[in-house]
């Protein structure tokens, strides 16, 4: 079993950039594929970008394509997601999540979750 904790969250405003972060523990981290899923208000949950258990593999969501850019750092068992060039409509909370043995981009399929970040982008 694994847990995550989001950070890194905020208000920006339209243009600007935010890197969350998530703090992984519990377990082997290298044995996990890491996503990051936000929800809006009043919408489903969105899949916005996966990497694979070992980092050779990244997807993302159409609308974050060459704005968002996940990563891991092994030494410290952390996953992040770069977002440039933020828009109102990127405004969710955020969650983290892993899940072991696949490499997907469904959302139902991941096992572990975050609490959440939220990031707001606004003028």
């Amino acid at each position: 079993e694994v847990q995550l904790v989001e950070s890194g969250g905020g208000l920006v405003q339209p243009g600007g950039s935010l890197r969350l972060s998530c703090a992984a523990s519990g377990s082997t981290f290298d044995d996990y594929a890491m996503s990051w899923v936000r929800q809006a208000p009043g919408k489903e949950r969105e899949f916005v970008a996966a990497l694979s258990w070992n980092g050779y593999s990244t997807r993302y969501v159409d609308s974050v394509q060459g704005r968002f850019t996940i990563s891991k750092n092994n030494a410290n068992d952390t996953v992040y997601l770069r977002m440039n060039s933020l828009k109102p409509e990127d405004t969710a909370v955020y969650y983290c999540a892993a899940v072991a043995g696949i490499f997907t981009t469904t959302p139902a399929r991941y096992t572990f979750w975050g609490q959440g970040t939220q990031v707001t982008v606004s003028s």
